[in-house]
């Protein structure tokens, strides 16, 4: 056939190399190969994903399109407007341990690319039928078949017609490797980690548009014009609406006394839009998404106590740093990196955010040491189960109008009556409906709630277990689902952050019973009372408040996990004042 090859073995002869002149893929020594070779592994259809858009984003294009069939082993579409790639370029990517993005015996330490493992292409040859197109801006472009669910995967090149850069589609991923496809999940949940991690590269990339589809529906848009854009596409109007640019660039020591510069970009919902998981906190490196504890708690530390207790914040942060300071290689997905100078650049990141934000003052002021917390200490331990009453209990007085001051034998007792008042709240919810489904109320008309492309995805992979709590839902399009009935026990509906909340507990994997735990903790706290109405309270009302609270199965911890109870032990006074015991 004219315009086709058929390349045999694994490594052409010279003779053809030096015919087509010199190329960007390089073969790497054997030494390079042994430290990279963990990354030729790849495990599930988001992986693919990932590999693909490294590729796409290394060959500086300003547009990336994903498109993905079912789970993703039937069919991903990766198309970008990069740079592309000659035929001699395109035929060698598909080869093991060929790359352009390291020198044959470079040192993956410092590298500035994303897919710098050159392997990713033929490892997916491998698992899958593999069609790569491509052309660098030449008159013919260059397709390249390696079908890995045959018995011949001699690569095929043929002349093709496209526009500069590359076409990447993976059909029958795994066909031939059944127990890896067993080992996937369902379909909503493989495309909900797709999903996730195209938000993940668009925020990190704001300067690129992405798109994703599946099934031939659009789940995901950004414009490539900035952060706040991308954190519509990805979230919903709320959320971009209510958040600020965030851009700061900061000098740190580093190691050996010379200053680095670390830059933070990105953008950091205000506190009154959270969420219940720390999944909305996306953190990366030079453009890299990663999975940093550390970074990620300086991102929530920056926000300190402007954040509602228990909740968390919607956050997207670039930090870049000099490439020597980083090390890819340390995970074979490349989701984690060696930082160097991570306590100095976390440092940086906590301070850039807390600057972003207003009420900075605030936070500063919330955190300074008073001298008494040390002499208080939460009651009933940890799990919040001591077996105690306050039956002799006295209360003697309301502090802030958020305190109930409690004389109790030898100790004063300050019991936060917000708590307090929820865990009574939740106890109630949980025994009336211990075995028996929470009564929902049907919405007329249907509420519409507006996700982000993950939740979208991860709502519809957990459909069975929202209806089984009360939520019946249906697609609306665009990231949005409607509502049709939510649960509704003593006539308290359930609301969007409720929704959300159940919806996130289940994505962690927890079952549905922990899901349902949330929905009435949820419930429970919304009628309880609140800074203004404890100091309402008559005296007769605040003992029944201790007393309900005594009969708790768990009366010193609210259901997220707070004290609500506080001791100060007779000793503490004594000692402060100077008194003889």
């Amino acid at each position: 056939m004219a315009g086709e090859e058929r390349v045999g073995g694994d490594r052409p002869d010279e003779t053809t190399d030096a015919a087509e002149g010199a190329t960007r893929v390089r073969r790497l020594d054997p030494a390079t190969v042994d430290r990279i070779a963990a990354g030729e592994v790849v495990t599930r259809p988001a992986r693919v994903v990932g590999e693909l858009i490294d590729n796409a984003l290394d060959a500086d294009a300003s547009r990336v399109e994903v498109a993905v069939e079912g789970d993703g082993t039937d069919r991903i579409r990766v198309a970008d407007d990069g740079r592309g790639m000659t035929r001699a370029d395109a035929r060698r990517a598909v080869e093991r341990h060929a790359t352009s993005k390291l020198a044959p015996d470079g040192d993956p330490v410092g590298v500035d690319s994303l897919g710098f493992r050159g392997e990713a292409l033929a490892a997916i040859a491998a698992a899958a039928r593999l069609e790569l197109t491509t052309n660098d801006g030449g008159a013919v472009g260059t397709r390249v078949v390696v079908d890995g669910t045959a018995s011949d995967r001699v690569p095929t090149v043929t002349d093709a017609g496209r526009a500069r850069g590359t076409t990447a589609v993976v059909e029958d991923l795994f066909a031939t490797r059944p127990a890896r496809r067993e080992s996937l999940a369902g379909p909503a949940a493989e495309f909900a980690q797709i999903s996730s991690l195209v938000a993940d590269y668009a925020l990190a990339n704001p300067a690129v548009a992405f798109t994703l589809e599946h099934d031939g529906s659009a789940t995901l848009s950004t414009p490539g014009s900035g952060i706040t854009e991308a954190l519509l596409g990805v979230y919903d109007r709320e959320t971009a609406s209510r958040s600020t640019a965030l851009a700061a660039s900061v000098s740190v020591g580093a190691e050996g006394g010379a200053p680095l510069s670390v830059d933070v970009a990105g953008a950091l919902a205000y506190p009154s839009v959270t969420r219940a998981s720390r999944d909305h906190v996306r953190v990366s490196v030079n453009g890299r998404p990663v999975r940093n504890d550390r970074l990620a708690a300086a991102v929530r530390a920056g926000y300190g106590r402007l954040l509602p207790d228990g909740r968390e914040p919607v956050a997207a942060v670039d930090v870049a740093v000099p490439p020597a300071r980083v090390d890819p290689n340390v995970h074979p997905a490349k989701r984690e990196v060696g930082l160097r100078d991570t306590d100095r650049v976390a440092d940086a990141v906590e301070s850039a955010v807390a600057d972003a934000l207003t009420g900075a003052d605030l936070r500063r002021r919330a955190d300074v040491e008073t001298g008494i917390e040390s002499a208080l200490d939460p009651v009933g331990g940890e799990a919040g189960q001591r077996p105690a009453a306050f039956a002799d209990a006295v209360p003697i007085g309301v502090f802030r109008d958020l305190y109930l001051l409690v004389e109790s034998g030898e100790e004063l007792l300050v019991v936060y009556g917000h708590a307090a008042h929820e865990r009574v709240n939740y106890e109630r919810l949980a025994r009336a409906f211990a075995d028996e489904p929470v009564p929902t109320a049907a919405l007329d008309p249907p509420a519409t709630v507006s996700l982000s492309a993950d939740e979208a995805a991860a709502a519809e992979a957990h459909a069975d277990a929202l209806a089984a709590l009360g939520f019946e839902t249906e697609p609306f399009g665009g990231g949005t689902v409607r509502l049709r009935s939510v649960p509704a026990p003593f006539g308290r509906a359930a609301d969007a952050d409720a929704f959300r909340d159940v919806l996130a507990t289940l994505s962690r994997g927890e079952p549905p019973r922990d899901a349902r735990e949330t929905l009435l903790a949820d419930l429970a706290c919304h009628p309880s009372l609140k800074r203004g109405e404890l100091g309402d309270l008559t005296r007769e009302e605040l003992r029944s408040l201790l007393d309900r609270l005594g009969e708790c199965d768990r009366p010193y911890a609210c259901p997220h996990g707070r004290p609500t109870v506080l001791s100060v032990d007779e000793a503490t006074f004594t000692d402060g004042f100077g008194r003889d015991r």
